[in-house]
């Protein structure tokens, strides 16, 4: 399974960041949650919720320097007792998904909270998912093929030979 967010659907409301700093460390204060909501203004506005991806070989695990970093069933996790504060991690992340707070000793971020994230259950647009990873770039997919849907013909070349493919419905509307 993997965390994936559809911006599109993001309102900005940010109950993600709520709702992740009281599970995670039992307050009410978004500045510490493992996801972070950007909004950028002004035209077009973007609203993204920032979490860590879980990356297959972390970036941020290869340039700590004491091994504070690992992976434990897929979830990449952060040894706060480890930790030398030396920030690496963050500066390393390609994601901008380990944050800090002046409050908590070591950086933090997502780790999926136990395989039942707050932030999929919070989201009221359904913005932020947690989906089987064969899933991730359906939408992408999905998006490509319907470009297709309002062709009406398709020039190729085959062997220096021009071709022309008609869509089906480009045919019918011509019969008519």
């Amino acid at each position: 399974m993997k965390l994936t967010v559809i911006p599109e659907r993001c309102s900005g409301c940010r109950l993600c960041e709520l709702a992740c700093s009281i599970k995670k460390f039992g307050v009410v204060n978004p500045k510490k949650a493992g996801v972070q909501v950007m909004i950028v203004y002004p035209a077009p506005i973007i609203r993204m919720p920032i979490f860590c991806h879980q990356c297959k070989d972390p970036k941020c695990a290869e340039n700590c320097p004491v091994n504070a970093i690992f992976q434990e069933d897929g979830v990449v996790k952060i040894n706060a007792e480890e930790c030398i504060g030396c920030e690496q991690c963050m500066v390393s992340c390609p994601f901008g998904s380990i944050f800090t707070h002046e409050d908590i000793a070591a950086p933090y971020k997502c780790e999926l909270c136990g395989g039942d994230p707050e932030c999929v259950r919070v989201c009221p647009t359904k913005a932020i998912i947690y989906v089987p990873k064969h899933l991730i770039g359906q939408a992408q997919r999905m998006e490509n093929v319907l470009k297709y849907a309002h062709m009406k013909q398709v020039e190729f070349f085959e062997q220096g030979e021009k071709k022309i493919i008609h869509y089906t419905a480009a045919e019918k509307k011509k019969e008519e």
